[in-house]
């Protein structure tokens, strides 16, 4: 994976926290790339603009050889809940993406919509409601 304007790639790591696998993350300022495989590769590609949540997690063993597994959500068609899994700097990694995620929905104008529940038992829904009147 050999790109130009990189903001940041490592490879994911294997239980002993050394870069012996074969799948490679990359990130630029709008693009997110994980290529995985050897002998047949595959490499997918998420717009930043698209991911909707990022999550840390860190078993003990990770935090023990100083690796973290971040889980991203996203309304990608073929990527929408993926994994960079065992990776060095987990917590600069997150921050980083979460600042160039909200700098990309700001330039595409993309405006998270929070997921209410505003129904009740007579089935009126305002967001409906506004929608159909408007």
């Amino acid at each position: 994976m050999k790109r130009e304007n990189v903001c940041w790639n490592d490879r994911k790591r294997n239980f002993l926290g050394l870069p012996w696998t074969f799948t490679k993350y990359a990130y630029d300022n709008d693009r997110l790339f994980i290529e995985t495989g050897f002998f047949s590769s595959r490499e997918d590609e998420v717009r930043l603009y698209r991911v909707v949540d990022l999550t840390l997690t860190r078993s003990l063993w990770q935090k023990v050889i100083g690796t973290g597994t971040i889980h991203c959500d996203s309304v990608d068609k073929t990527m929408k809940n993926f994994d960079i899994k065992n990776i060095k700097n987990p917590y600069k990694v997150k921050e980083e993406l979460s600042e160039l995620v909200e700098k990309a929905r700001k330039s595409n104008r993309v405006f998270a919509r929070e997921s209410m529940d505003y129904s009740d038992n007579d089935g009126f829904d305002p967001i409906d409601d506004i929608d159909d009147n408007h």
